[in-house]
Parts: structure tokens; sequence; C-alpha cells
């Protein structure tokens, strides 16, 4: 029933959902200050997808991911004019401080966020925006309904501690309004998933980032059990149209922070 997990991303499967993946961070873009003098990095840049917008701000554009494989996606766009891999939580720049650090849905990955974002805030240059969207999915049932029935169905064996997490935006406020200018909003976009002959459109969504920890703990034969029980939650709770399309709301969160 499905591909057994490995420590890669697959470009492939997590392409299935470019569009949808794609718009917040064209909508992070659109809200962005006037930058100064200085780099773009895109920081865990995964396939390069936003790197054709991030360019047409005019400026020298370096990408962080710590996948082999997606950096080859990347690479082959040719809009990037470095690439580095690397964990992303091990990130520092090197050469005079960033205009912008853009890091679409991958710090929820990186742990005690009160001590990440003033570490990021500090290596703008003056005037810079460091500028952050992160899934804010996880009480909803296509994220809650994993943990729980690992949980359930194999307790002990899943290391839930260390799965993608965010701060609540209140604490994002506090945080980061004695940095510089702030600006925090959530969305939820209603998205529409295209039918799927290999599992249900929420599942197949899901598994390559929010459960990637999930399934990789587990072996095969677990995976396959875990995923039954998971596709037979999501049946009722977003069921699926005639055509197999099925609505799925999603919740992320913004902020830019101009220093």
């Amino acid at each position: 029933m499905v591909a057994v997990q490995t420590s890669d991303w697959n470009p492939g499967t997590y392409h299935r959902f470019r569009g949808l993946r794609l718009r917040p961070a064209l909508d992070l873009i659109r809200a962005l200050p006037a930058l100064p003098e200085g780099d773009v990095v895109d920081l865990g840049c995964g396939s390069g997808l936003v790197g054709p917008a991030l360019k047409t701000f005019g400026k020298p554009l370096s990408g962080i991911d710590s996948s082999p494989a997606m950096l080859q996606e990347a690479q082959a766009r040719g809009c990037y004019d470095s690439l580095h891999q690397m964990d992303i939580a091990d990130w520092t720049p090197q050469g005079a401080p960033p205009a912008l650090i853009f890091c679409n849905a991958a710090l929820h990955w990186l742990a005690d966020h009160n001590a990440l974002m003033p570490r990021l805030a500090s290596y703008m240059a003056s005037g810079g925006t460091l500028a952050v969207q992160v899934p804010h999915q996880n009480n909803a049932p296509s994220h809650r309904v994993w943990v729980s029935l690992a949980e359930e169905l194999f307790p002990g064996q899943v290391d839930l501690a260390h799965g993608p997490g965010v701060l609540r935006p209140v604490e994002y406020h506090q945080l980061m309004v004695p940095l510089g200018e702030l600006s925090l909003w959530e969305t939820e976009y209603y998205q529409t998933l295209d039918a799927c002959s290999d599992g249900h459109p929420v599942r197949r969504f899901t598994e390559t980032t929010f459960a990637r920890p999930i399934l990789a703990a587990l072996e095969p034969e677990q995976q396959d059990q875990l995923i039954t029980a998971y596709e037979a939650v999501m049946d009722k709770v977003y069921p699926a149209a005639a055509d197999g399309t099925v609505l799925f709301p999603f919740r992320r969160m913004f902020f830019t922070l101009t220093v």
C-alpha cells in the first residue's frame, strides 16, 4: 500500500500537490516590505519551487536544505546563485548580513522557537526582513489522527515529541515585537484535492510531510496497518465528492519581522 519511508525527502511525492504548497509562499512574498541591500536566503529551500519568485528581487539568492534529492531539483531550476546541503538548524550567514531570510514551511521542524527566532533576526541586515510561513494544522483531524492512531496501535514505537510544532500566535507576538516591526497573521486555505487512485487524498497530502517521521519509525507492515486505520477516519472526516475530490481546509501561520 505504501512505499517504505526513507530518511530523504521524495521530490516526486512532494510535488504531487505542488500548486497547493506553493500558494502560501507566494502569498508571503506579496506581503514583504521593501528590502535593503543584501542577499536573499531561502532557508529550507527544498526543491526550489519558490526560487523563481525570490529571484525577481534581483539579489543574489542562496538555498539551504538538508535533502540531496531536493537540492538536485533546486539546482535544475537554474535560479539559485548557490545551494548548500546542511541542517537548517545549523545555518549561519557567511559574509554580509542578508536582506531577506525567507522560510516557507520548514521552521516548524526545528525545536525551541523561543531561541531560534531571535537568533535568525540577529543575522539580518538593518532594515532586512525575516519572513516565515508554518503549517498551523496540528490540531486538525488530518494531523491529529496520525498521532493518536500511532500511539494507539504502536505505543512507544514512535517518538512523537520530535515532530513538527509551532508556538501559539500570541507567543510569537510576545517574542518578536521587541525585535522589530512584526506582521503576524493566519490563513485557512480551502484546498480541493484531486481524486487519488492510490488512497485518500488527505492521506497522500500529509504522508509526505507531517507523517514522514511517524511512518519512518515503523516497519512496512505496520505502515500499512496505520495507513488503513487513518484512511478509514479520513473517509468520514473529509468525505469525497462524487468525482472523488476532497475539500481540505488547511490553516497556515505567517509572519514578517523587519529589524
